[in-house]
């Protein structure tokens, strides 16, 4: 595999809407190409390519991932194929940019690691919350000592699920449906960075919409860290009027976030502490979508790592997992990252 100096040639594996609005916006402003799409279903290719400037279409996983004219796979598919249709393209020799869940087990999440390293291709996972400038602030913020020891997180991610998504991820939960696997993992992402080592979670979740669902659709959350940290989640489909956010609680201070839980460059940052409070200057904000592709292009170059490596991604989906198996049991549940060891 050749290492790109002008930008990756981007093979899609899913015609989704997370690809039109924000992947493809992101890869062309960054110079990357388009080169081809798969989808399941011809017809649909065909009109959602057409809509959105991709030359080639395909129904054929095996096709998309034998032109010699892609560098990396966007995989973009329902939860339960980012496993096939990664493992293909390890075995096609193309590197991955991998939406999250990484997959709906753990076995399968470390498989992928796994093949994508024996492979020699990089593997990502597409959690653009690490990669925002407002995070990275309060990751440094953190790690310097502001809050002194840390103690408690509280994150508040709680929004209303468009209508034009309102589908398999309320109906199916053979595809990974249900907001726990959908958001519940995106805080992870962002709370397994902070504080290092998930242990155990207990939560409760329940259906709370006005839609027919067959998963859950609100969720609420513990997750005990190494060190005694404990970090508490709300996540919603059904929410459409609150604000979005992180807090970081210390020995020495507070760090409150707003409107940092999004897919937008946006939001603010403060400090509270003895000295009083006062608001975090947040340089170098960017498009969330264009950092993770720019990281992962870099880790292709052999200069760096992608924004969440596929470990990163495991460790994220083990706390969702271990969400809801607490939510369907009732009682605390370990967060299981003894594969890690291996990899």
């Amino acid at each position: 595999m050749r290492a790109p100096s002008t930008g990756l040639r981007w093979g899609l594996i899913g015609a989704s809407d997370i690809a039109a609005t924000r992947m493809i916006p992101a890869m062309r402003a960054l110079g990357h190409s388009v080169t081809a799409l798969c989808s399941s279903s011809a017809p649909r290719a065909t009109v959602w390519a057409g809509a959105h400037g991709v030359p080639h279409t395909t129904t054929s996983v095996e096709e998309l991932l034998a032109r010699d004219d892609i560098d990396a796979v966007y995989i973009s598919t329902t939860n339960d194929l980012h496993l096939p249709h990664t493992l293909a393209a390890a075995a096609a020799g193309k590197h991955v940019l991998c939406e999250k869940p990484l997959a709906l087990s753990l076995a399968d999440a470390w498989s992928m690691v796994e093949a994508c390293r024996t492979a020699g291709v990089v593997l990502g996972v597409n959690h653009h919350l690490p990669g925002a400038a407002t995070h990275r602030r309060i990751r440094e913020l953190v790690a310097a000592g502001a809050v002194g020891r840390p103690l408690a997180a509280r994150v508040s991610h709680a929004v209303a699920l468009p209508e034009r998504l309102r589908g398999w991820r309320l109906r199916d939960p053979g595809s990974g449906a249900g907001v726990v696997l959908d958001i519940t993992c995106h805080d992870a992402s962002v709370t397994n960075a902070l504080f290092g080592t998930p242990v155990e979670a207990t939560a409760l979740a329940v259906r709370q919409g006005s839609w027919e669902a067959a998963a859950d659709d609100a969720a609420m959350s513990v997750i005990r860290y190494d060190d005694g940290v404990l970090a508490q989640t709300h996540d919603a489909f059904t929410v459409a009027h609150a604000r979005t956010g992180l807090e970081v609680h210390g020995t020495d201070g507070s760090i409150t976030a707003v409107d940092v839980m999004t897919q937008n460059p946006v939001g603010t940052v403060h400090l509270h502490d003895a000295a009083g409070s006062r608001e975090i200057d947040v340089p170098g904000r960017r498009d969330l979508y264009e950092v993770v592709l720019e990281d992962l292009a870099r880790a292709v170059c052999g200069a760096g790592e992608p924004t969440v490596t596929g470990s990163q991604g495991v460790h994220a989906l083990a706390v969702a997992l271990a969400v809801q198996e607490a939510a369907r049991t009732g009682r605390t549940a370990p967060v299981d990252l003894a594969p890690a060891t291996a990899h």
